[in-house]
């Protein structure tokens, strides 16, 4: 009973089902991956230039992937949406303080929160912001 099912055969043909030859244990592979491994195996890249030779990574952009997407989308001119939002947030921020009539203190305490609620949901977790209290800006 050494036969295989014809689905793992079909399976091996696709570079799928693949045969660890240490364990002799039987795992899924994707294609890419079984393509690189034929490669690697074929020595496509024993002779690469560069190979050996540290990367050219800028230091403070390596353990930080929020810095690294700033510097990229700074270095194109691309300015986040959340960073647009942050923006407006301020700007109402700004206008409450100077509203008197409580019908315009809710209007933009709404419209702040609404703002904040869709920065929160795309900014990076370190630049959220916390909602206005109406309750709060009553009292003052």
């Amino acid at each position: 009973m050494n036969k295989k099912p014809s689905y793992e055969k079909e399976l091996q043909k696709r570079e799928i089902l693949m045969k660890d030859e240490q364990t002799n244990a039987w795992y899924y592979e994707d294609h890419i991956t079984a393509i690189v491994n034929r490669a690697r195996k074929d020595g496509a890249f024993d002779n690469l230039e560069g190979m050996g030779k540290p990367l050219n990574i800028d230091e403070d952009l390596v353990y930080n992937p929020e810095k690294r997407l700033h510097k990229v989308m700074k270095d194109n001119n691309v300015l986040p949406n959340w960073v647009k939002l942050g923006k407006e947030i301020d700007v109402l921020k700004e206008e409450l303080k100077s509203y008197t009539v409580e019908y315009n203190i809710k209007k933009t305490v709404e419209s702040i929160n609404q703002k904040v609620f869709q920065h929160n949901l795309t900014c990076p977790p370190t630049a959220q912001r916390m909602k206005v209290n109406l309750e709060d800006v009553l009292k003052k």
